[in-house]
């Protein structure tokens, strides 16, 4: 009587684990109809580098391990009296270069001068070449016919040779002259040519100015850059530097951890894609916070799957081909109205719920 109470029994709680083995299996099956999930994600934000832009020692620190700091804060700060040396010397050079261009300025009007002096002397000789001309037409004039008078003996011969010398005073008053022109030509012309050359100088001096500035505008942003601030509200993560520390251009120091946005990077099956589109509703499972549920939407999808993206891709070309089911990034964007949100952290574990109907 006892055995048969016993299979009753078994027989009952074997019916009940079929049941509900099978109403389980029915849940889970008309849940895929509807949705994909996945456990591969993992919870993103921004993490911006601090990276120095100049080299130097570290004069102090002004942050700690895990600290919170708004946009402007000062992080750290470098050693800047090489780089106020710099400044200096730019400004020196800025000087040097102003001076230069003042007095290319002034070599300028010195030299259009000489050449409104030469161009003065060649017009004034041009004058007096005509006027000479003149003087020496009359006398030659005077001379042939003090000649012909001398011929008949109508003058004495010292009126003959007083015209002569008149003439040849003449002549040689007009090659003085035309002397004077070519000499007054060839200096306004060599006055013309150190005027291009003065001005060539001051354009070059003018530009000198502006590297100068150039050079200066550089030392300034250098000695600005010793100074390093936050680019961004956030929470500095572990600080590996300390005071009299030789850091480098490029060099990464630490992080600022932005908790403005939040996302969700799944991992999912290239078979899961099919009915998934930007825009369907996720639901989103912490294990940090196993009571709350965040609400979040599909936002991209990545362009190539995340072996793609590693160091040392598959190649399937050598030979060594095994197929296996790829995974795709999908990005989810969290719903921030939900305060717990802020309390996520990159790298945490979360669990995936994606809304395909």
């Amino acid at each position: 009587m006892k055995k048969k109470e016993t299979n009753k029994k078994f027989i009952l709680i074997f019916g009940i684990l079929i049941l509900l083995g099978g109403s389980y299996g029915v849940y889970k099956y008309m849940h895929s109809l509807a949705h994909e999930t996945t456990d591969d994600a993992q919870v993103e934000k921004n993490m911006n580098p601090i990276i120095p832009r100049v080299g130097g020692y570290i004069t102090k620190v002004y942050v700690k391990d895990n600290d919170f700091v708004k946009k402007g804060d000062t992080l750290f700060t470098i050693d800047n009296r090489d780089y106020v040396v710099k400044v200096e010397e730019a400004k020196a050079a800025l000087i040097g270069a102003q001076e230069n261009y003042a007095v290319s300025k002034a070599d300028i009007g010195t030299a259009q001068a000489n050449v409104s002096v030469s161009d003065a002397n060649v017009q004034s000789t041009v004058g007096s070449i005509e006027n000479a001309k003149i003087r020496l037409t009359r006398a030659t004039n005077d001379y042939e016919r003090y000649a012909n008078l001398y011929k008949n003996h109508s003058i004495t011969k010292q009126q003959f040779e007083q015209a002569e010398a008149a003439k040849l005073e003449a002549q040689n008053q007009l090659k003085i002259l035309q002397d004077q022109q070519r000499a007054s030509a060839y200096q306004k012309t060599v006055a013309a040519s150190k005027s291009n050359v003065t001005s060539k100088q001051a354009e070059v001096a003018a530009a000198n100015i502006e590297r100068a500035k150039a050079i200066l505008n550089a030392a300034q942003l250098n000695l600005n850059y010793t100074v390093v601030t936050a680019a961004t509200d956030g929470q500095v993560s572990k600080i590996a530097i300390q005071p009299g520390q030789m850091i480098q251009p490029g060099q990464s120091l630490f992080y600022i951890v932005n908790n403005q946005e939040t996302w969700v990077i799944a991992n999912f099956k290239e078979t899961q894609l099919n009915k998934m589109v930007v825009g369907q509703k996720v639901s989103i499972k912490a294990d940090a916070f196993p009571d709350e549920e965040f609400e979040g939407t599909v936002a991209s999808f990545s362009p190539a799957t995340g072996s793609k993206f590693s160091i040392l891709p598959p190649d399937n070309a050598t030979g060594n081909f095994v197929k296996t089911i790829q995974r795709l990034p999908v990005k989810i964007s969290l719903d921030n109205a939900n305060e717990k949100v802020k309390l996520l952290r990159p790298g945490m574990n979360v669990e995936v719920d994606v809304h395909i109907k």
